[in-house]
């Protein structure tokens, strides 16, 4: 396969992560290109990424001056990805939740797909959640399924590949929530095209090190993105 391929991640306070995930990025055998974008993390992620990264030409890092937020950082990939040609752009959490060994399946299904999405609640899919977490989280995405009539189990992941050049019509930057709703809206956008979209079931583990960064506010802000998009007069 000849593709140029860029993964994407965005970090605040991952200093304890940041190394062990670019390890087990760098052990996945096939060419491409990590980006990482980092919101100036007051742990000093950025450091640390700059250290590894020293005479590796295929690991590029953004540091922004401020915490700017997921969704403005994956816009900045999207149009990063698309500004240097690269055929298809992988996104993933860099805290260890996601497992990189899936992103050879994600590449081999974006040769057919437009755009794959692993999932935490389809057939085969699992979560290492518990308790309240899993229960907001598990029935959001029910709730967001119900709402929008669309065949799709998960939203809220950011496990995606984009398949770039089949995309020409589609841009992050038309999504107009905020925070982690921007997932969300991602997949009601891609819909909305009438794109189809790929789930593959993935194992979702609890973070290896540090604090989960979701603030209770977000579930408060994805509910009212939903109801934003659902009624909206287009």
């Amino acid at each position: 396969m000849n593709k140029s391929i860029l993964i994407f991640t965005a970090t605040y306070n991952e200093a304890e992560n940041i190394e062990n995930f670019l390890k087990q990025l760098e052990d996945l055998i096939f060419d491409f290109d990590i980006l990482v974008i980092d919101d100036n993390s007051p742990d000093k992620t950025w450091e640390k990424i700059k250290n590894y990264a020293l005479n590796k030409k295929n690991i590029k890092l953004i540091i922004r001056k401020d915490k700017e937020g997921l969704d403005t950082a994956h816009k900045l990939a999207f149009k990063y990805s698309k500004d240097n040609n690269y055929d298809y752009l992988v996104t993933l959490d860099a805290d260890l939740t996601h497992d990189p060994k899936k992103i050879p399946e994600i590449i081999n299904e974006l040769e057919s797909n437009y755009f794959v999405i692993g999932s935490r609640y389809m057939e085969g899919g699992k979560t290492d959640m518990k308790g309240i977490r899993l229960f907001l989280s598990y029935f959001g995405n029910k709730f967001i399924k119900f709402m929008f009539n669309i065949n799709c189990s998960e939203f809220t992941s950011s496990l995606r590949g984009f398949n770039l050049k089949k995309l020409d019509n589609f841009d992050l930057a038309s999504v107009s929530s905020k925070g982690y709703s921007f997932f969300m809206e991602t997949i009601f956008q891609i819909n909305k095209q009438g794109i189809k979209i790929k789930q593959i079931p993935i194992y979702a583990r609890q973070r290896g090190k540090g604090k989960s960064k979701i603030a209770r506010i977000e579930l408060l802000r994805t509910l009212l993105n939903v109801l934003r998009l659902k009624f909206r007069k287009n």
